[in-house]
């Protein structure tokens, strides 16, 4: 397989544009309308080699790099003790105290559920027998919409502090 040149950018004899050795039409480095001969016909500037000027280009601002507040906050209940934690050891957000506080808050809140699940699963089945198994999913029901109305809300910009865990929450993030 043969590797083609490509064809080189060029000013010719007389100022013109030449792109692989052919003439191409030059333009005003002023207006951008194409020119014949030394002035342009369309605002009267001197046309040296009929090339124009690059224009600058306006870009969009850059915004801050990371997750927004909400976001990052949501996040910390996604997987509860584990984005908890990470999120109180990764940089940026470790930082930002509403972060910090959802980060606790899903921490404790998950830790509790743990415990009132464990907790109420083994003394009602200790107590009761086959009652513990039928409480096990009803409380599982319970923590999934907990769960679901913390991530929804805390991604809405809402701060939701709970009865008992909030306040522990608020403390900690300090």
């Amino acid at each position: 397989m043969a590797i083609e040149a490509i064809p080189a950018l060029a000013i010719g004899p007389h100022g013109q544009v030449q792109f692989g050795g052919r003439e191409c039409m030059p333009f005003c480095e002023n207006c951008g309308a194409p020119v014949e001969g030394k002035f342009c016909a369309q605002c009267g500037a001197a046309v040296g080699h009929g090339v124009p000027r690059p224009k600058p280009v306006s870009l969009p601002p850059v915004s801050a790099p990371g997750l927004s507040d909400n976001v990052a906050s949501a996040l910390c209940y996604v997987l509860g003790l584990i984005t908890g934690i990470l999120f109180l050891a990764i940089a940026p957000y470790n930082g930002n105290s509403n972060v910090r506080f959802h980060a606790f808050q899903s921490i404790f809140m998950h830790l509790a559920l743990i415990v009132l699940y464990v907790g109420l699963v083994l003394l009602m089945g200790a107590m009761f027998g086959g009652f513990g198994v039928l409480l096990g999913p009803a409380i599982q029901l319970g923590a999934f919409a907990l769960w679901l109305y913390m991530l929804i809300s805390t991604y809405q910009g809402k701060t939701v502090v709970l009865p008992v865990i909030g306040p522990l929450a608020q403390q900690a993030k300090l």
